[in-house]
C-alpha cells in the first residue's frame, strides 16, 4: 500500500505547473488508485453465522430421546455442504429446579454416545446433577450414527480388514511388514470414499458444533463433562468460546500442547502417546496393578504369587514365554495389548485381566467373550484415526516405529512397545484438517474449569492433567488418589460430591484437593 502511495504522489508532483483541468484529472485517478489499494488490501468478510440447528426429539428408548441437528461441514462456508449430528438427551429427573443442559463427551476421539450414554454413562453421573440437568450427548462428526467417515462397504468387510492385522502391535519383520501395508491400505480406502469429510472432522469442527448445539438448546452458556479426549474437545471449546463457559468438568486429560505438537510445523520426533507420556503413565499402572495383585491372597487376585516382587517376576517370565510360544491365538503382542486396555476399569476389568492372565501362566486359553447378538456391528476404527490423523502430528515415515518402540521400550517396559505402534496409522494418512486449533491455550474463560484425574491411569497420565491445569487461564485440579481410566468409570464418592458443587453453584474444591477411590483394588467381598 506504501509503495501505491508513493508512485501517487510522484505522478501528482510530474504535473504541477500544468493546465487546472489536467490537475483536476490527474487528482481523480488519484483517488481512484487510492480506493483501489485501500480495497485491495482491506479484511475479507467474515462468512455468514451458521444456522442455528432447531432439534425435534422423538422417543429413542424410554426415558431417552434423540434428534438430529444439521451443521456445516465447513464453517468457514455455513451455506455449503452440510452433515448430521445423532443427538440423544435424558431429561432432568428433579425435583429440584432444572439449571439447563449438561452436554457429555465420551472421549475416543471417535467416542460415540448414542449407545453409550444410555447403556453405559448416564447413571454414574452424580445424582444432583441428574435432577438438575438434561443430559445431552452426541456422536461428534465423523462417528457412528451422525456422518460418518466409513471406507469399508459392510461391517463384514471392515471386521476381514482388520482381522488381517496382529493383534496389539507387531512383533517381528513379517507382522511389521503386514501392519504397515495395512494401515496403509485403509488410509487409501477412505481417502476414496469422502476425501472431503476427512478434512473436516478435526477437535475445533467438534467444538464448532458443540456451541452450535448449546444455542439449539436454548443455553446461553455451557455446561460441559468431557472424559478423556472429552477434555481435549472441553479445553479447545474453551480457547474457542472463552465466553460462553459457564461450567467444564474434564476428567482424564489430555495435554493439549503435546498433542498438536505445540502448533509446530516440523515434524515431530516422537508420536502423540510418547509426548504426553501414555507409555509412561501406562506401565506405572501395570506396574500397581501387579504390586496390588501381589500383596493380596490369589482368591482376591488370580495371578498373585504372594508378593509384589514376585508377581512382577512371574508377569515378566509369561511373556518371556509368550514371546518365544504363543499359546494359541494369545501372543505377546495381544497379551500385553490386552493388559494395557484392562487397566482402564479397576473393577470391571482387573480381576478378569488376573484371571486371564493366570489361564495363560497354567497353559490354559482364556475364554473370550462371545459376540453379541444381532448382526455385526460397524466397528468404526477408522473413525478414530479420522480425527487423530488429521490434527496430531506424528511421524511420517513408518521405518522410524522399529526405533520408537525400542525407545518407549527403554523407558516403559513391555507396555511401551504397545503405544509406541498405535499411530503409526497415521504416518500414511492421506488428510490434515483444513482448519484445526493449535493454541493459545489460555484465553480467560467466563467461569473457572475443573480439572479432574486419577494419579494412576494408563491412558491419561497425571503429568498430563498438571499440564492442562496450568495451560489454561483459571483452572483447579482435583486430584483422585487411585487407579484406571478416568474417574468417572472408577467412582469416588468425594469426587461426585466436589462435581455436583461445582456443576450446581460453582463451588471449586480447595487448592491440593484430594479423594479416594470408593472401594480399592481387589478388595473384600464385604468392602
Amino acid at each position: 500500500m506504501r509503495t501505491t502511495l508513493r508512485r501517487l504522489g510522484v505522478g501528482a508532483a510530474a504535473l504541477v505547473g500544468t493546465a487546472r483541468v489536467r490537475r483536476a484529472a490527474a487528482g481523480v485517478a488519484a483517488a481512484a488508485l487510492l480506493a483501489a489499494a485501500v480495497t485491495a488490501f482491506a479484511p475479507a468478510q467474515a462468512a455468514p453465522a451458521p444456522v442455528v440447528p432447531v432439534l425435534h426429539w422423538t422417543p429413542c428408548g424410554a426415558p431417552f430421546e434423540c434428534a438430529t441437528a444439521q451443521v456445516p461441514l465447513d464453517y468457514r462456508d455455513p451455506e455449503g455442504r452440510a452433515i448430521e449430528l445423532a443427538v440423544i438427551r435424558r431429561k432432568a429427573t428433579g425435583p429440584g429446579e432444572r439449571i439447563g443442559t449438561l452436554f457429555f463427551n465420551p472421549g475416543g476421539p471417535g467416542g460415540g454416545a448414542l449407545k453409550a450414554l444410555p447403556g453405559k454413562y448416564y447413571e454414574l453421573f452424580p445424582r444432583e446433577v441428574r435432577e438438575r440437568f438434561d443430559i445431552v450427548s452426541w456422536d461428534p462428526r465423523g462417528v457412528g450414527e451422525s456422518t460418518a467417515v466409513r471406507c469399508f462397504d459392510s461391517p463384514e468387510e471392515a471386521v476381514a480388514w482388520e482381522s488381517r492385522l496382529p493383534v496389539g502391535f507387531p512383533v517381528g519383520n513379517e507382522e511389521r511388514r503386514i501392519w504397515i501395508e495395512g494401515y496403509a491400505e485403509l488410509g487409501a480406502r477412505c481417502e476414496q470414499r469422502d476425501p472431503e469429510l476427512l478434512r473436516f472432522v478435526s477437535t475445533a469442527d467438534t467444538a464448532r458444533d458443540l456451541d452450535q448445539l448449546r444455542q439449539a438448546v436454548g443455553d446461553r452458556q455451557l455446561s460441559y463433562f468431557g472424559i478423556s479426549y472429552g477434555s481435549l474437545l472441553g479445553a479447545t471449546y474453551a480457547n474457542l468460546f472463552p465466553d460462553h463457559v459457564r461450567a467444564m468438568v474434564l476428567d482424564g486429560n489430555i495435554n493439549p500442547r503435546a498433542w498438536v505438537n505445540s502448533g509446530s510445523k516440523e515434524e515431530p520426533r516422537l508420536p502423540t502417546y510418547l509426548r504426553y507420556g501414555v507409555d509412561l503413565g501406562a506401565a506405572a499402572t501395570l506396574d500397581q496393578f501387579l504390586s496390588l495383585c501381589g500383596s493380596t491372597t490369589a482368591d482376591r487376585c488370580a495371578f498373585s504369587a504372594g508378593t509384589p516382587d514376585a508377581t512382577r517376576t512371574k508377569f515378566k517370565e509369561l511373556l518371556q514365554r509368550l514371546q518365544e510360544h504363543p499359546q494359541g491365538t494369545w501372543t505377546y503382542g495381544k497379551t500385553v495389548g490386552t493388559a494395557v486396555v484392562s487397566l482402564y476399569n479397576v473393577h470391571l476389568l482387573w480381576g478378569p485381566l488376573a484371571t486371564k492372565l493366570q489361564d495363560l501362566w497354567e497353559h490354559r486359553t482364556p475364554q473370550e467373550p462371545p459376540p453379541p447378538p444381532g448382526p455385526v456391528p460397524y466397528p468404526g476404527s477408522e473413525q478414530i484415526d479420522a480425527v487423530r490423523c488429521s490434527e496430531s502430528p506424528n511421524p511420517h515415515d513408518p521405518r522410524r516405529y522399529r526405533a520408537l518402540e525400542k525407545l518407549s521400550y527403554r523407558r516403559a517396559g513391555d507396555v511401551g512397545r504397545s503405544v509406541a505402534w498405535v499411530t503409526e496409522v497415521c504416518a500414511t494418512w492421506p488428510a490434515r484438517a483444513e482448519n484445526p486449533y493449535t493454541g493459545p491455550w489460555n484465553r480467560i474463560t467466563a467461569h473457572p474449569i475443573l480439572v479432574v484425574n486419577n494419579t494412576y491411569d494408563p491412558a491419561t497420565p497425571y503429568q498430563a492433567a498438571q499440564a492442562m491445569t496450568r495451560q489454561l487461564a483459571d483452572a483447579r485440579l482435583l486430584t483422585l488418589e487411585g487407579y484406571g481410566h478416568t474417574a468417572l468409570e472408577n467412582p469416588s464418592s468425594c469426587v461426585n460430591e466436589h462435581e455436583s458443587r461445582y456443576l450446581i453453584d460453582g463451588t471449586l474444591p480447595p487448592v491440593g484437593a484430594t479423594c479416594q477411590q470408593d472401594t480399592p483394588p481387589f478388595a473384600s467381598p464385604e468392602s
